[in-house]
């Protein structure tokens, strides 16, 4: 495998895994009944809809077929992929539903 094939691999592999990343969000804000863009949209508000998270959404499953998803598992996931913003967001939330409980 030469560099230019190497790169393409690697590039390859992480979007795979940042899709992955965003599947494990959008199922984590099923699990909780929370709205998925609507928590995107807080933590990056000047981006547009985002075709990842769309995708995504369509993959996820209903609440009662889910497996569960902590939210320890969902922030070491986001932090991986150095989404600050969207970790604050899931981390204020969290404090939100343990208030709730």
């Amino acid at each position: 495998m030469n560099e230019k094939e190497q790169e393409q691999q690697i590039i390859k592999q992480y979007k795979q895994d940042e899709k992955t990343m965003v599947l494990v969000f959008a199922q984590w804000c099923i699990n909780h009944n929370l709205d998925a863009e609507q928590l995107y949209q807080k933590a990056y508000p000047s981006q547009v809809k985002n075709q990842i998270l769309q995708n995504a959404l369509e993959s996820t499953v209903p609440l009662e077929e889910a497996e569960e998803i902590t939210t320890t598992a969902l922030l070491n996931v986001l932090s991986v992929f150095g989404n600050d913003e969207l970790a604050f967001v899931i981390a204020e939330e969290e404090e939100k539903l343990k208030h709730q409980k």
